[in-house]
């Protein structure tokens, strides 16, 4: 235990930033998401087989959590009363992008640029980006290809040089 514990310390910061991505920059859910992937990994219902390195295992962990969280959250929302009488839910499935940290101007348009791209390419570039992660390693947490990948990571590299030249 003590050695997932120095693990789970060591990629602290940056599992707690793939989870605002996965959850669409909802602090709240990511908190919770965050949480539920670690308690898997203690309980065992998530294990580490070696296949990949510690952070991409842990960030698909955190990766099918978000995933899970969000289908039960559509659920509730879905069986809720207010749907029922047609009063409507809010949706889950945001497509908002990284919460900008530092409020510039630029930083604002960078944001801005990512949330106008499609969420797996969103994805893709966060990791390979901002966790510096290879297409390999984004791709293998994604569930994806590595051709997959490349092509989000490429189409969504182009999208952002036209977005930010505007």
């Amino acid at each position: 235990m003590a050695d997932l514990d120095d693990e789970l310390a060591r990629h602290h910061g940056a599992s707690y930033g793939w989870a605002l991505v996965c959850c669409g920059g909802d602090r709240t859910m990511a908190e919770d998401v965050l949480q539920n992937a670690y308690l898997k990994l203690y309980d065992g219902r998530a294990q580490f087989a070696g296949r990949s390195g510690v952070r991409a295992f842990l960030f698909s962990v955190i990766r099918r959590t978000a995933s899970e969280e969000r289908r039960r959250r559509l659920v509730r929302a879905a069986l809720s009363l207010s749907v029922l009488r047609g009063e409507g839910a809010e949706s889950t499935e945001q497509v908002a992008g990284l919460t900008p940290i530092i409020y510039d101007e630029t930083s604002r348009q960078l944001n801005a640029a990512l949330e106008r791209l499609p969420a797996r390419q969103r994805q893709v570039i966060h990791l390979v980006f901002y966790q510096e992660l290879t297409i390999a390693a984004a791709a293998e947490i994604l569930g994806i290809s590595v051709g997959s990948a490349r092509t989000h990571y490429e189409r969504g590299k182009a999208q952002l040089r036209v977005s930010l030249e505007d």
